[in-house]
């Protein structure tokens, strides 16, 4: 029992120290702190580390990143190729930890490390934003001003909380939005799910809040709809509620807000993201091939604009610095993710796996996350079930009395 409340605490620290992203120090890439996490329970716990035979998308996976690797030997600013190759040696390292951290514990330990430590990621990203606007003294004027957890973005307070950006902190919310509404039956998990869309929406994030309502659409349509309508009823009111308490203590018009953030979409391209996406076509169509070299989209749109912005778009990313054959590596990898994803039937048996992979990879197309610890955690998680699925079926065809319904 005491090593079972162990491994459950052990689990649910990984999973919330993953969320910690805007705290690290900074190597040329960003240390964060599951990582450290990561390498000093590997040498504590060094002999039940237990490497899984590897799945085919972990496979994909591992050719895809070496492809993209590979093409920073022909890159015109290799240093910068060098240090993202260095940063993807780093977080697979950690990937195939976590992924022996979690294959030691079971499906219930998985799930409840997820929900605690989504409700803790929220409320602490919500108390920081809080604090955030009372020391801005609730004036709202400013850009690129952040205090805490806040972000003054041309006179929007948008939420970061313990993340960096506002558009990623909807992007590390997906797993938990999606955990939440898959399994909105206990209180904890209902508050949960309320809290993940009050954080989300105090965001502002225009392309996260879209994929999230798509998400919650392929939710309802999934199955039986019409027994969805009573949860959202309840999300209806208590956004309701949040959206009174707001206007009445912060003195925001939320609807305003909203409605200028939409409006904005005309005017700044997507913050700029259309002006940035052209350029990456514009250097794959001089690259097509191999691209331009491993993270050298920085390099080269500093050196020619003035401006060491990346893409905003993973595709587009890619395709940029590792041509035709990078982009395809990545394509076939997410595609046998999703793949194997209903092979194992874990859409049907976890769809909350599902409901997160297609956030995911809405989200890839306005944010730029080549590599990315919270999708590793996905992808982690997902491997320990197919784990655990395939263990269950050899066990099921040698004696199938001994495996639970």
């Amino acid at each position: 029992m005491v090593r079972k409340q162990k491994a459950s605490f052990t689990v649910f620290i990984l999973f919330l120290l993953v969320t910690m992203a805007n705290y690290y120090f900074y190597i040329g890439f960003a240390i964060k702190p599951y990582l450290i996490f990561s390498i000093l329970y590997l040498l504590v716990h060094i002999s039940s580390f237990y490497f899984h035979r590897l799945h085919g998308f972990e496979i994909a996976m591992l050719i895809f990143y070496l492809v993209y690797s590979y093409t920073g030997a022909f890159a015109l600013y290799p240093s910068a190729s060098i240090r993202i190759l260095l940063g993807i040696i780093l977080y697979i390292s950690c990937y195939f930890i976590i992924k022996s951290i979690i294959g030691h514990t079971n499906n219930w330990t998985i799930e409840r490390a997820i929900a605690d430590a989504g409700i803790v990621f929220n409320i602490l990203s919500l108390i920081l934003y809080l604090m955030g606007l009372q020391k801005l003294g609730f004036n709202f004027e400013g850009d690129r001003i952040y205090e805490l957890g806040v972000m003054l973005d041309r006179n929007y307070p948008r939420l970061i909380g313990v993340l960096q950006d506002p558009n990623y902190f909807v992007f590390y919310n997906t797993l938990f939005f999606s955990y939440f509404l898959c399994h909105s039956k206990p209180m904890k998990n209902k508050a949960g799910l309320l809290l993940c869309i009050l954080t989300n929406l105090l965001t502002f994030s225009r392309g996260g809040l879209l994929v999230l309502l798509v998400t919650l659409c392929l939710y309802i349509l999934k199955d039986k709809p019409l027994k969805k309508i009573k949860l959202l009823a309840g999300m209806v009111v208590f956004l309701s509620a949040a959206a009174y308490l707001v206007v009445y203590y912060m003195k925001l018009n939320l609807l305003s807000v909203l409605g200028s953030r939409i409006e904005d979409l005309a005017k700044d391209g997507g913050s700029g993201r259309l002006e940035l996406w052209g350029r990456a076509w514009e250097f794959f169509v001089s690259y097509k091939y191999l691209g331009i070299g491993a993270y050298n989209f920085p390099e080269y749109n500093s050196f020619r604009y003035g401006d060491s912005l990346q893409v905003h778009n993973t595709f587009l990313e890619i395709l940029s610095e590792s041509g035709l054959i990078g982009i395809a590596c990545f394509c076939v990898f997410i595609l046998t993710v999703f793949i194997q994803l209903i092979q194992s039937k874990l859409y049907r048996n976890k769809p909350y796996l599902l409901l997160t992979f297609v956030g995911i990879i809405l989200q890839m197309g306005f944010l730029s996350i080549i590599i990315n610890d919270m999708f590793f955690l996905y992808l982690a998680i997902l491997s320990t079930y197919m784990h655990q699925e395939r263990y269950k079926s050899q066990i099921k065809q040698r004696s199938p009395g001994l495996i639970e319904k």
